[in-house]
């Protein structure tokens, strides 16, 4: 990475564990089985789009609170053959239901954070079956033999998820008894640690694996796509998304999702936004995600000098914390699902150096707790600010939320593959939480509540209307240098994600940090945003911080003015990352020790 030189060898990292090199592969993500099957797609000859695809469909049986097969995903890649980067948009539309009349003829002020009146379009399968059709070189059986395999044979039961279905089980038993079969099979919580089966989508796995198609490869990805978004798929969630269902937040609505809705979504490459920092190239989505979000922040503390950006002090908590606090101001001011004309233009002005030099000179001593989007040109949108209060969410929202703790319920999976050949990609699935709808029974999963991102206002950029994309928070990256791709990195997290992806790039881009060592150092994120997320609350001058920063650096920030909640010492961020030399072709691979599930693999 740019920037200064990494420690000598009489100073050693602070690490969990090793930053992995090679030269043949590098797979990196928030579950081991997810690592393992990419690598061994690798091993087997197969490229990194071959491997992440099989990851992905892993991580919908091995991390099923966390993603599932009816939620979405974006990624950002670039190929051996063209190292431009791109982003493939796996954002499923609002149905053609979904209006904002609709919404409010059922008495709803805003979109519920659980059931199938929230469900966006799925996008996840269909997108990567695209991207295999695209750019693998597999066989789609073979790449969905290893989740058919765990999904038959089972699973371990992690905590985290098992902590999940003990505060929705109740909701499951009492509301939703199709959720209560698949997930509680034997009539109570799985124990962590036990083993999970899901028949169900095993056997929807092998019916797209097996349906009838020409005699290419690609013929029979293709003839996969349409029995999910035209055959059995489609057929079985429409009629099943009809039936009204309690919800936990009060209120029973029937979807409106139609078999119809499915043949709207068509997965997609787009050009990458970027922005340069520190002689690096990041490579981000456009502004129906949040991605713009960390390209702002990193123009802003390019005004600034590294001493002033360590985040292993009180004083570079608060400058990114700043940043992070007028970025995310402005993400809500103006994002949502813009045209290509009004995007660019749109970006233009939120990524030019002068506007991120204004932007710089609003960071003060004294933390901010002021709701700041900048001037542009276009009238801001200010969102309701409604503050956190004390009350507990109520349970199986739905929702992937970092509570003020830094403790997570929900939350997203992340995905990072590099070949040897040049390949990567880093993608970020999520949505289809088993917590965020009733499961479809014959299908075995649930259908994502994406829409809970959109606002009940027309004036709104990120408005519900049929066919518009939420504005997602999945937001991965990419790192180029010299034209050259040389880093895929993310994390899930909902409205952290690039918050802690910043803390990242600065520690390894300004800093020379390694990549393990980056990851495991102390993170932190604001609060003072409104959550992308039900019920959509924020805390002015809010920052949480794990206490491994240290008192000291937690009594300055305090005395700055920030808001400052504690966390565990190992609570926050599932970063993963990989990278590739262009010059020695050596990779290298890191992952989040933090709950102990994320790994990476490599040789």
């Amino acid at each position: 990475m740019a920037g200064r030189p990494p420690s000598p060898p009489d100073a050693p990292a602070h690490t969990t564990r090793p930053t992995l090199r090679g030269s043949f592969g590098m797979c990196a993500s928030t579950h081991w089985l997810a690592t393992a099957t990419a690598q061994s797609v690798l091993e087997r000859g197969g490229n990194a789009f071959d491997a992440a695809v099989a990851g992905a469909f892993v991580l919908h049986v091995a991390e099923p609170h966390l993603n599932g097969p009816g939620g979405d995903l974006v990624a950002v890649l670039a190929t051996a053959a063209d190292p431009s980067p791109r982003v493939l948009a796996g954002q499923g539309p609002a149905p053609r239901g979904a209006t904002i009349e609709h919404f409010r003829a059922e008495g709803l002020d805003h979109v519920p954070g659980a059931g199938a009146l929230a469900a966006a379009v799925p996008g996840a399968v269909d997108s990567w079956l695209w991207l295999l059709a695209e750019f693998g070189t597999w066989e789609l059986a073979d790449v969905l033999a290893y989740a058919i395999a765990y999904a038959e044979r089972g699973v371990p039961v992690v905590p985290q998820l098992a902590r999940v279905l003990a505060t929705v089980e109740e909701l499951f038993r009492t509301h939703w008894p199709t959720s209560y079969a698949l997930w509680m099979p034997e009539g109570r919580v799985p124990a962590p640690h036990a083993t999970l089966v899901n028949p169900a989508y095993a056997r929807t796995l092998r019916r797209l694996g097996t349906a009838p198609s020409g005699g290419t490869r690609t013929a029979r990805i293709e003839a996969a796509r349409r029995a999910w978004r035209t055959g059995f798929v489609a057929q079985a969630v429409a009629e099943f998304a009809v039936v009204p269902h309690r919800h936990s937040s009060g209120g029973d609505h029937a979807g409106v999702i139609t078999a119809a809705d499915f043949t709207d979504f068509h997965p997609s490459l787009e050009p990458a936004v970027t922005a340069r920092f520190r002689g690096t190239t990041v490579a981000k989505a456009g502004p129906w995600s949040q991605g713009p979000v960390l390209l702002q922040a990193l123009t802003i503390l390019d005004h600034f000098d590294d001493a002033r950006l360590d985040p292993s002090t009180a004083e570079g908590v608060h400058t990114l914390t700043e940043a992070l606090k007028l970025a995310l101001a402005d993400r809500e001011a103006y994002y949502g699902h813009l045209d290509p004309a009004a995007a660019d233009a749109l970006l233009r002005r939120l990524l030019s150096p002068r506007y991120g030099k204004e932007r710089a000179s609003l960071i003060r001593p004294l933390a901010s707790t002021a709701f700041r989007p900048g001037h542009i040109g276009v009238t801001p949108y200010t969102p309701p600010l409604v503050t956190r209060g004390s009350a507990q969410q109520a349970d199986g929202v739905g929702e992937p939320t970092v509570q003020q703790t830094g403790e997570t319920r929900g939350d997203t999976c992340h995905l990072d593959v590099v070949d040897r050949w040049g390949n990567i990609v880093s993608a970020t699935p999520s949505g289809g939480w088993l917590q965020s709808s009733p499961a479809v029974p014959e299908l075995g999963f649930a259908l994502g509540t994406r829409l809970q991102m959109t606002w009940l206002d027309p004036a709104a950029p990120s408005r519900l209307a049929p066919g518009r994309r939420p504005r997602t928070t999945l937001t991965p990256t990419l790192l180029l240098r010299d034209g050259n791709p040389v880093a895929a990195l993310g994390t899930p997290g909902g409205d952290q994600q690039d918050q802690w992806q910043l803390i990242y790039l600065v520690r390894t881009l300004a800093l020379g940090m390694d990549p393990q060592e980056a990851i495991d150092a102390p993170a932190f994120h604001t609060t003072a945003v409104p959550s992308s997320f039900w019920p959509r609350t924020w805390t002015p001058g809010g920052l949480v911080i794990e206490e491994r920063a240290g008192g000291a650096v937690v009594e300055e920030l305090r005395a700055r003015g920030h808001a400052v909640t504690v966390s565990g010492p190992w609570s926050q961020g599932r970063l993963s990352v990989v990278t590739r030399d262009p010059d020695s072709g050596v990779l290298r691979a890191a992952a989040n020790p933090r709950g102990a599930q994320g790994y990476a693999a490599g040789r």
